[in-house]
Order: C-alpha cells, then sequence, then structure tokens
C-alpha cells in the first residue's frame, strides 16, 4: 500500500452554525502538509492551547477544520530528511504543529526535520508525553531561575496554579532540586501538592492582593507563575530582593496591573517562558536535563491517559477546571 492512501483517524475540530465542535473521523496521509518527515503518532497530549484551537480561537488556528495537539511521540514512517530514518523514535512539540499544522490529535502527522527530537536518553515515548509541554515549560523556567541566581538558600519559591500540568511540574521539579516550595491553588487538592513535593499549600487569595499597593511586604524568595494577571503582579510586588518571577500564562488575565517599583528598588526579574520557539540547541539542553536529575519522579501519578475517544470530555474538563494534572492521549490502533 503507498503510504499517502494510508488512511488514520483523527479529533478534528469543525466550524458549523452552532459554533466550534469535534468529531473523530477519517483522515488521509495524502492530506497532511509536504514537510520532510512523515511520524506515525503514538501518544499526544492536551495543552491549553489545544483547548484554545477547539474552541476555534483565531489567534491559535486560523483555518478550520483543523487537528489540534502541540505534542506528539511516534515513530517515523518516512523521511526525505539524513537526520531521521524509518523507525526511528522521536518527539515533537510547539513550533506551529497543532496551531495552524495537524497536529497529534491525530495517528499521523507531517512535519520539518528541523522540529524534531530523538527520543531523549531515560525516557519511553509515553513518558515523553506524560511531560509533554507542560513539563518542558515548567523545565525552561526553572532554567531561567536557576541562570538568574536563584537558588534553595534564598528561601521559599511559590508556584501559582499548581495543581495543572506546568504547575504540577514545577513544584516536583523544584522540590527535587532542594527548594522550599509553597504550591498555590484554587483547588483543594492538598494531599496531591505534598506528594509532589510542595512544603506549604497557599489558597488562591493569598497571592491575589487587591490592595493597590506598589509593594508589598517581602514574603517569599523568588516564584514560578502559571496564570497572569493580578496575581502575577502579586508575586513580582511580594517579591524579595533580587529576587526572580517567571511568567508563562494568562487564564487569570493578560494584564499586568504592576508599576516600575520592584523592578528599579527591588530589583526584581520578571522572566518570560516561550516554549514554542525555544531554539533546538536549548530545547535539546533542557532535554538533557530532564533525562538526569530534573526527570519527575511522578510522572503516572500527573498523567491521565485516554483514548481518542474521550477528547471531548478532557477538554469539557479543562473549560471546567475540574480535571489535575495532564492528559495524555495513546492513538490505540497505531499499537
Amino acid at each position: 500500500m503507498q503510504t499517502h492512501s494510508i488512511s488514520y483517524k483523527a479529533y478534528r475540530i469543525f466550524e458549523t452554525q452552532e459554533g466550534f465542535k469535534g468529531i473523530i473521523t477519517q483522515c488521509k496521509i495524502s492530506d497532511l502538509p509536504e514537510n520532510e518527515v512523515l511520524v506515525k503518532v503514538l501518544y499526544s497530549g492536551i495543552n491549553y492551547k489545544d483547548f484554545l484551537s477547539s474552541c476555534g480561537n483565531k489567534g491559535i488556528t486560523k483555518k478550520y477544520p483543523h487537528t489540534p495537539g502541540i505534542d506528539a511521540a511516534g515513530i517515523v514512517e518516512t523521511s526525505a530528511s539524513d537526520l531521521f530514518k524509518k523507525g526511528d523514535q522521536v518527539v515533537i512539540m510547539g513550533y506551529d504543529l497543532g496551531m495552524n499544522t495537524d497536529g497529534g490529535f491525530g495517528g499521523y502527522i507531517r512535519v520539518p526535520a528541523a522540529w524534531i527530537v530523538p527520543l531523549p536518553e531515560n525516557f519511553t515515548l509515553k513518558e515523553t508525553m506524560l511531560l509533554g509541554t507542560s513539563g518542558f515549560t515548567a523545565a525552561l523556567g526553572i532554567h531561567k531561575l536557576l541562570l538568574m541566581g536563584q537558588c534553595p538558600e534564598l528561601g521559599p519559591v511559590v508556584v501559582s496554579g499548581a495543581t495543572g500540568g506546568v504547575g504540577s511540574f514545577a513544584v516536583e521539579i523544584l522540590s527535587g532540586l532542594g527548594f522550599e516550595v509553597w504550591a498555590a491553588s484554587g483547588k483543594q487538592n492538598e494531599e496531591y501538592l505534598k506528594s509532589l513535593g510542595a512544603s506549604k499549600i497557599l489558597a488562591r487569595e493569598e497571592i491575589n492582593d487587591t490592595s493597590g499597593k506598589a509593594l508589598l511586604r517581602p514574603s517569599w524568595a523568588g516564584a514560578f507563575d502559571t496564570v497572569g494577571g493580578n496575581i502575577l503582579a502579586t508575586l513580582v510586588k511580594g517579591c524579595k530582593k533580587l529576587g526572580s518571577v517567571t511568567t508563562c500564562g494568562n487564564v487569570a488575565g493578560a494584564e499586568l496591573p504592576v508599576t516600575v517599583f520592584p523592578f528599579i528598588l527591588n530589583g526584581i526579574n520578571l522572566l518570560g517562558i516561550n516554549a514554542a520557539d525555544t531554539p533546538m540547541n536549548q530545547r535539546l539542553n533542557i532535554w538533557k536535563q530532564l533525562s538526569g536529575g530534573w526527570k519527575p519522579r511522578q510522572l503516572e501519578s500527573i498523567g491521565n491517559v485516554i483514548t481518542p475517544e474521550q477528547i471531548g470530555e478532557a477538554l469539557e474538563a479543562m473549560r471546567n477546571g475540574s480535571h489535575s494534572g495532564r492528559f495524555v492521549i495513546r492513538h490505540e490502533e497505531n499499537f
């Protein structure tokens, strides 16, 4: 059978008169973009960008129907690049995958060789997707904190949105590196967060200052923010001198109500995280760290493995905020 004639199952988003709707459908490899490497997807994951794409957010995905999935792990089927050959186990995260290029919610993807990472050491394909963009983002943010001199001796680091995918991994990796981690969440999951290594649990209100003050009493040495908005502003205003705060999300708002005073009086560093566009040399370095001492100890407990038929339910759980950890899709028909 010619490769281009192979059909496969995909969860695709269609624009209908009633709005955007996800449907399991049969697709053909010949419909995929003409890139260098065809990959049979064994695992994928569900990220916030995938949720936005499934809702019809044109800032994420411009044209529909579309197959989301910004993460994918699988086996090379064909390659026009000397970098990869049939049978290679590979991982693809970020770039344009799942945004305007059909992604890991389908059984096959075709991508540029420049997007592909060989399966990292000490990981299985499943484990890379249990980690996914969420875990990679957490590791990238922590890498930036360390570069700016953040260390356990300086004091506690707050993680906001700590029960989400990125937050969960940030708590566990930071704890594994010896940091005192204060986990902040709007959900009552104290046992889960402590199992990841959190030493203190904060209610959301404790990091959501509404006083309007330009500076707050210094309470933490640094922070890993996943939600944005006023919570990010609070983490910046309440950070001890010369501390660093990373930011990678905006679910609590895209506006940042903060003055310049935390930066020019307390020397706070605000570090942005853009995992999707991480250069390949830095990407490989982060994976090397993850393959070593940074690999989370409880990947299986963080992940919820589902089938493509369950993607709709998982997206609805994300909409309602009723999930913890990370959803990982297993493409059963490709095993």
